[in-house]
């Protein structure tokens, strides 16, 4: 097994080699505007880390989100472009679970990453392995009281404090905790926990066609 994991859900662009039974190489940097000017490097740095080829891969791993438009479909299309080049099944993996699987808790918890308008995508989790409820996005106080007393991981937990007072690492999503958390599905020989490879963005773009305009084109 060679899984190759890649995550552009968040504002980290990150990517990871897993062999099935550890992290071969790992690379992430923190940018939420160059994700598909970073993404490409990474991949090519953590082969030449590894000193493996691409063909080598037996299945790729990407994160569904939730996350934004732009950001999120780069990791989305470049795996599906690997998948298809090399012939390898491509694993969905909501963003989330690797934020979970990361923190590495045996307690109830919860994982918000920062949805931009004030928002906060999240969901809620009985260990690092379960997670509990559907991926949803809301404003921090309107969720605060229903997540009162419960640690919460991720950025969102760090830049609302005031909902989330009791936050904790990781703050930032990792392909290598990715990969693994794959790795360790695959190995156990079923499909559960894996989602189709494309797009969770749970709300409208901010980009749309504008209403009422003039169309230039001949009829």
């Amino acid at each position: 097994m060679l899984l190759l994991a890649v995550d552009t859900a968040t504002p980290a662009v990150t990517v990871a080699l897993h062999d099935g039974v550890s992290v071969l190489a790992a690379e992430s940097e923190v940018d939420a505007r160059r994700h598909g000017e970073l993404l490409l490097p990474a991949v090519h740095r953590v082969f030449d880390r590894a000193g493996l080829a691409l063909g080598a891969v037996t299945d790729l791993v990407v994160g569904v989100g939730p996350g934004p438009y732009t950001g999120l479909r780069v990791g989305l299309v470049t795996a599906a472009a690997f998948g298809s080049t090399l012939g390898v099944p491509v694993h969905g993996l909501c963003t989330l679970d690797g934020l979970a699987y990361a923190a590495g808790l045996d307690e109830p918890f919860v994982v918000a990453t920062d949805a931009r308008r004030k928002e906060v995508y999240w969901a809620r989790y009985a260990d690092s392995r379960t997670r509990l409820t559907e991926p949803a996005v809301d404003r921090p106080a309107d969720i605060a009281a229903e997540l009162a007393g419960l640690p919460v991981v991720g950025a969102g937990g760090a830049l609302y404090p005031d909902a989330f007072p009791d936050a904790r690492t990781p703050g930032h999503q990792s392909a290598a905790a990715l990969a693994s958390l794959a790795a360790e599905r695959l190995a156990a020989g079923g499909t559960d926990g894996f989602l189709p490879a494309l797009p969770l963005y749970l709300r409208r773009p901010d980009a749309q066609v504008p209403k009422n305009y003039k169309v230039v084109t001949p009829k």
